[in-house]
């Protein structure tokens, strides 16, 4: 299998395309709730697919599948994992597939594994989780939640290693999370795939960066972006491991974030938002490189193994391939009869 491309929305329907045609090739209906978010494992084999509390993960490949997408019956999920009580709103796949990573408006973070999914890893976030990435060079996960923090939560049972909230100007340790109460929520976290650069996008649009790397003592220029009045000694460990190197704003004032991801090159960072684009920035000028206008709000982005094309997907009910080298839709997927919400991408030939 080449390229599985696949969609989801707000009519409870998962929809298989034929990339280069266009051609919807297979419906799954997913009756428990909308759709927030697809992933797809790195073997292609299965999708899953996350709703209001609860993930479900169906064959790609599947004997229930019907030549005529619109009588697909419901197909059975080849797993079901129940254990959040709210919206899941991201998910992801470990390398190798073993470990399925999951965050929710419950407040928690949890890792399951996946040849015994009632066996999972739980970590409190204090709040709604909107974002979780994997660090893929250490047993680390990220997450962005609503009370504007970023943490660092360590695989190995540890819990959150490193806490901070950038839109109150500081570092937030753990025991004062209540003096940034009110701050801008994260909306969107992501680290590229050499771990160089890690990404927060709060709802209204800001863009912070940091290197993941750290390097040295947190001096005047590596803490730019901080009071330094209300550094403490645990916020200037935090901040020497994640040093700032920029933050700017993607949107305007009354404009909204609803995604963000860097592309497999690490050259290019994709927002998109409630104006109806997604906008490409380049990653070592963090200069805005292109807009690619949509006509409702874009909820999600999926970039192909060589960047070199984008999926959009939309309020206007559809899905658009996108060339980066020329700007240009290639490709419009429709069929879906209310938003497109969620889109995964796996053509890579590993």
């Amino acid at each position: 299998m080449s390229v599985v491309l696949a969609t989801g929305g707000y009519d409870h329907t998962i929809r298989f395309w034929e990339a280069p045609s266009g051609k919807c090739t297979r419906i799954i209906k997913f009756t428990d709730s909308q759709l927030n978010r697809l992933e797809v494992t790195p073997d292609k084999q299965f999708i899953a697919a996350a709703g209001n509390s609860i993930i479900r993960v169906y064959e790609i490949l599947s004997n229930q599948s019907n030549t005529s997408p619109q009588t697909d019956p419901v197909q059975q999920p080849a797993l079901t994992i129940d254990g959040h009580t709210a919206n899941v709103t991201s998910i992801g796949f470990q390398q190798e597939g073993r470990f399925l990573y999951s965050g929710s408006e419950d407040g928690t973070v949890k890792v399951w594994d996946l040849r015994n999914p009632k066996y999972c890893r739980s970590f409190d976030a204090g709040s709604a989780v909107n974002s979780v990435t994997l660090r893929t060079d250490r047993e680390e996960f990220i997450s962005g939640d609503a009370n504007g923090f970023v943490k660092i939560w360590d695989f190995g049972g540890k819990g959150c290693i490193n806490s901070l909230n950038p839109s109150s100007g500081s570092s937030g340790d753990r025991r004062s999370r209540s003096a940034f109460e009110g701050n801008v929520a994260i909306q969107a976290v992501d680290i590229s795939e050499d771990s160089r650069t890690l990404v927060a996008v709060g709802n209204h649009g800001t863009v912070y960066a940091w290197d993941p790397s750290g390097g040295g003592a947190a001096t005047s220029s590596t803490a730019q972006h901080y009071d330094q009045e209300q550094l403490t000694e645990d916020d200037i460990r935090i901040v020497s491991v994640l040093r700032p190197i920029t933050r700017f704003s993607a949107f305007v004032p009354g404009e909204y974030c609803l995604h963000a991801k860097i592309a497999p090159d690490c050259r290019h960072l994709v927002t998109t938002g409630s104006n109806g684009t997604a906008k490409l920035w380049d990653t070592t000028t963090w200069e805005l490189t292109q807009t690619l206008p949509n006509e409702k709000w874009v909820w999600d982005a999926a970039f192909c193994a060589d960047s070199s094309y984008l999926v959009t997907a939309s309020s206007d009910h559809v899905a658009r391939l996108w060339n980066l080298r020329t700007g240009d839709v290639v490709r419009q997927y429709r069929g879906h009869q209310s938003a497109v919400t969620c889109v995964a991408l796996n053509d890579s030939n590993a």
